[in-house]
């Protein structure tokens, strides 16, 4: 791949071209924007190009658009995924620092991962390149302490470094650290772009619709979640169950339910652990339970945009009969407030709390009992 063929980022690009066809490139960028649009994919080719020793320059649309050869020793070493000079930054790393072994994958990037990967080896003379470059993946989930550990390499680094934090929450992150930072901002992709590539690896139009809009925009959402799809996680299939059991759910269906969708993340978690190797089984298993409150949410959603417009496009287009019974039951401000109450179960996921009384205490709040489930 290259920077041309990121694929529907052309703002992005744009900004990162004109900086480096005026020898204007930051020492530190903020890439920010949904999960799953290409900021990752854009890290890559953009340090590619930085560490490159023959880059090449060509015209796009009377614009001069540089990109890396492909063919020196640095392109073909990173191709290889063994640049000395390229270092990727992610919580997982934890394991390989020196008092790290053994220890559990943390929910946020510790400082511990900053201070080993990143700080100390900013300061290493290059190996191959004439700079090296950091990407730090889930960069909204540094803590403080984390951020302000690197303020002194992001204000002051060495020469012909390179720093890019990837961040899906601009609000997670420190003033002091987003004013040593260059952003650049990624947008969500288009839903028909989304459905073409989807139908591409063999998804058939009604799923790859639905999936298009319930990652609202992130192709790296959809494609992971059509790949579980063809794995056998049965996402869909259990979307339509699940959909129809919240519509139809009451207070003493609640417990059985909560375990209907206590069993289905882990079905999915299991299936998502097969297939993804390098990420941890917990992270996994969080995100799997995240995917199912995104199902009811996209309800939720649907039912808010019935009672403001009936014409609007439904993301569960194939249950409109479903969508509709539950517009009547919450008028829009109280599929709004439905819908906040899903968001503090997200954030309740990302917490660690036990998934079985997260999702008893939301299916309570979504059948309006007054009943306290649990004290989260």
């Amino acid at each position: 791949m290259s920077l041309k063929e990121i694929f529907c980022q052309d703002n992005a690009i744009a900004a990162l071209e004109r900086a480096y066809t005026c020898g204007r490139g930051a020492h530190a960028y903020i890439f920010a924007g949904p999960d799953g649009i290409g900021k990752f994919k854009t890290a890559c080719e953009w340090a590619k190009l930085l560490l490159c020793k023959n880059p090449t320059m060509t015209k796009i649309r009377s614009l001069d658009f540089a990109d890396s050869c492909g063919r020196c020793e640095s392109c073909q070493a990173f191709d290889a995924d063994s640049h000395p000079d390229f270092n990727h930054i992610y919580k997982e790393l934890l394991e390989f620092t020196q008092d790290g072994k053994g220890k559990t994958t943390p929910t946020e990037l510790p400082i511990d991962v900053i201070r080993e990967f990143l700080i100390k080896k900013a300061f290493i003379k290059p190996m191959l390149s004439n700079g090296k470059v950091f990407v730090v993946s889930e960069a909204e989930k540094l803590n403080p302490s984390s951020q302000n550990a690197m303020l002194k390499v992001l204000e002051e680094p060495p020469p012909r470094c390179c720093i890019i934090l990837l961040c899906t929450r601009l609000e997670a992150l420190l003033p002091t650290t987003k004013s040593r930072c260059q952003i650049i901002r990624f947008g969500p992709i288009n839903e028909i772009a989304i459905v073409e590539r989807l139908t591409e690896i063999g998804l058939e139009h009604t799923k790859a619709q639905y999936f298009a809009r319930l990652s609202q925009g992130s192709l790296g959402t959809a494609c992971r979640l059509a790949q579980l799809e063809q794995a056998g996680a049965k996402i869909y299939q259990t979307k339509k169950e699940l959909l129809e059991a919240v519509v139809a759910c009451r207070l003493p269906d609640v417990l059985d339910l909560a375990q209907q969708f206590t069993e289905r993340s882990k079905s999915i978690a299991a299936v998502w652990t097969e297939l993804d190797q390098t990420t941890s089984k917990a992270d996994l298993a969080r995100t799997a339970q995240k995917t199912l409150i995104h199902v009811i949410i996209s309800a939720l959603q649907d039912a808010l945009r019935l009672g403001v417009n009936p014409n609007d496009t439904l993301v569960n287009s194939d249950q409109k009969d479903r969508i509709v019974e539950l517009a009547r039951r919450y008028d829009p401000e109280e599929a709004a407030e439905k819908i906040t109450q899903c968001y503090q179960a997200l954030r309740w996921i990302e917490a660690a709390v036990n998934e079985r009384l997260i999702f008893e205490h939301l299916l309570l709040d979504l059948t309006n009992s007054d009943i306290i489930a649990h004290s989260l």
